[in-house]
Parts: C-alpha cells; sequence; structure tokens
C-alpha cells in the first residue's frame, strides 16, 4: 500500500482514496473524511470568561439545567452557545450518543459501571458518570463488537 500527501496551501483541498476492494479500513477513512469539519476545538463558557476546548480533552457534551454544558478533561464546566444537534454534525465521529441528551468522547470514557437500577453508566476519566439509555448501550455494543 502506498501513501502520499501534499501540502500546498494554494490548492483545493481533495482526497482520493484508491482501493482493489471496500474494506474496514476504507470505511473509517471514508467516516473521518465526512465528519471532519475543519475545526478542531469549541468555545466554552466559564463563570470567569471564555475557553478554547479542544475536542480531544472534552469529555462529554450534555444538558445541565437546560443549558448546553461541555465536561472538560479537568472537570470543569463549560457553557456552549450551539444546540446538540448541531454539535452533533461538527464532532468527530468519535463523539458517539449515550442518551437522549449526551455526546460523550468514546476516548475519554473509562470504563462502563452497572447501576444500581440495573441500567449502565459510563464512568469519564475527570470521575463525571452520566447514564447510558438502553437504545444507545446497544448500539455502542454493536459498533464495539464490529471492531
Amino acid at each position: 500500500m502506498k501513501y502520499r500527501l501534499t501540502i500546498d496551501k494554494n490548492a483545493e483541498e481533495e482526497i482520493i482514496a484508491i482501493v482493489h476492494a471496500p474494506s474496514s479500513l476504507t470505511q473509517q477513512i471514508e467516516n473521518l473524511v465526512r465528519s471532519f469539519s475543519g475545526a478542531d476545538s469549541l468555545m466554552g463558557y466559564t463563570e470567569d470568561g471564555m475557553r478554547r476546548l479542544a475536542f480531544s480533552e472534552i469529555e462529554c457534551i450534555t444538558i445541565l439545567n437546560r443549558k448546553v454544558i461541555a465536561i472538560a478533561a479537568d472537570g470543569e464546566r463549560c457553557r456552549i452557545p450551539d444546540r446538540l444537534r448541531d454539535l452533533e454534525a461538527i464532532l468527530p465521529s468519535y463523539f458517539i450518543r449515550i442518551n437522549k441528551s449526551t455526546l460523550a468522547n468514546e476516548h475519554r470514557i473509562q470504563r462502563f459501571d452497572a447501576a444500581f437500577s440495573g441500567g449502565v453508566d459510563a464512568v469519564f476519566r475527570c470521575g463525571y458518570r452520566e447514564y447510558v439509555s438502553r437504545r444507545c448501550f446497544a448500539e455502542i455494543r454493536r459498533r464495539y463488537e464490529g471492531k
């Protein structure tokens, strides 16, 4: 397999992949290209001011008290002015929906715990916990079993 990357600030961006047959690798490449919006961070508002949040440092984005909140890797909560469905369109493919009001960075999920009520909680590296709906958990399970 050959790989070539050409960086030219004056050329229009284009990605071309020539393969013999589709595979899981080509599907991952396609998902990555389709999910890339050109942005790699969000602006969040804290009590002290504004903060740039890189996608990789966001644990999850959830709705708390009718506001969209991003929880950073250090546990800080930042208000995001965008709607959850708009964010879902621009976030990378490693952000997965875990319930009706939460998008989680699957790279930052430390583990899934069985809750006392019979449900499942996602535990993030910063210690934040969020429940996972049964429907979303079934989709997450299919996603991991497919890898």
